[in-house]
């Protein structure tokens, strides 16, 4: 595995190359375990990766590609065909309509027709409404095993979380909005509010995302930041214009610097600033008192590995989605 990252260059493979991820293969799909959690006996879980077939790199939309966001009957067979490749093919599964919300749902077995319930984290029982409406969230948690939690990503950040002394588990879907919401902080908290997890007993695997390298915000996503956290500069990273910029820049001076401030230089007016969305997604585990060797990291960019990994941010309206799931199998 190093020596296939060493290929790609030094774009994050520090978590890989220290073994705390790997890549696991079965029925021609391909997706990440965070090893801590796959020594769990009861526990399963996965990121998905776009590769139903070969995992070497294939121009998008082949057929051997698994988009598991989209809805259509070839796609929810390939759901099934990853759910199965993970040995989890007959657990119902809990899902929402992901709205870059700090939305929280309980999600259990349901002894009805449907075969899974929702809770409304802070409500005081499971919704009793329309059994078939999806619910609009970014994170659900449950303590009950025989369901499967899942979530969809193509940038944003995909956290599970589990409390082995307690069996109960979490999935969170996080973008700059729900990160801006705490939806991590507060997925952690219903876990101890509602499970009576401690803090200390979770452990976390954050999933391949946009990283800082390419992920370009623009100044309101920064003032929103700083004024929502006392250490959001920490999150930020400027970036230098490249040399061709500067070259394009000097010869339009002009055009170029009516977007500069009052006394700044054309090199302020042309850099950029990128968000290090992981490390706002490990401020809010540790915050929520996960203790820092118990979160694990997968460092890969999206945006960078559209070989294994879908991006909206590299590839447009046309990047797929890949699901991260986790569960706790009944028979253990």
């Amino acid at each position: 595995m190093a020596q296939r990252e060493a290929h790609f260059g030094a774009c994050y493979s520090r978590s890989m190359a220290a073994g705390a991820f790997k890549l696991e293969s079965s029925r021609d799909c391909y997706w990440l375990e965070c090893q801590a959690l796959a020594e769990i006996p009861w526990l399963v879980h996965a990121f998905g990766t776009r590769k139903g077939g070969a995992l070497g790199p294939k121009p998008a939309g082949e057929a051997s590609e698994l988009n598991t966001g989209a809805g259509h009957a070839r796609d929810k067979r390939k759901v099934r065909q990853f759910l199965r490749a993970l040995d989890s093919g007959s657990l119902p599964m809990a899902t929402l309509r992901q709205t870059h919300s700090s939305i929280v749902y309980c999600a259990m077995p349901h002894t009805g027709s449907m075969p899974v319930q929702y809770q409304l984290a802070g409500n005081p029982a499971p919704d009793e409404d329309d059994p078939l409406r999806v619910r609009s969230g970014d994170a659900l948690i449950a303590n009950r095993a025989g369901i499967l939690l899942e979530i969809r990503v193509a940038d944003c950040v995909p956290i599970l979380i589990v409390d082995r002394e307690r069996r109960a588990v979490a999935a969170v879907h996080s973008g700059w909005r729900g990160a801006l919401g705490r939806i991590v902080e507060k997925a952690a908290g219903e876990m101890c509010r509602m499970f009576h997890s401690r803090p200390q007993n979770l452990l976390a695997a954050v999933g391949p995302s946009i990283r800082k390298c390419c992920y370009e915000v623009g100044q309101e996503v920064v003032d929103a930041f700083c004024g929502a956290f006392p250490t959001g500069e920490e999150f930020f990273h400027k970036v230098a214009a490249t040399p061709e910029e500067l070259r394009m820049a000097l010869r339009y001076q002009t055009l170029f610097m009516h977007q500069a401030p009052p006394g700044h230089q054309l090199e302020d007016a042309l850099s950029k600033v990128h968000l290090d969305l992981a490390a706002v997604v490990r401020y809010q585990l540790e915050h929520a008192g996960v203790p820092g060797r118990q979160i694990y990291v997968a460092d890969y960019c999206t945006a960078c590995r559209t070989d294994l990994f879908y991006s909206f941010r590299k590839e447009g309206a046309l990047a797929g989605r890949m699901m991260a799931v986790i569960g706790m199998r009944q028979s253990l």
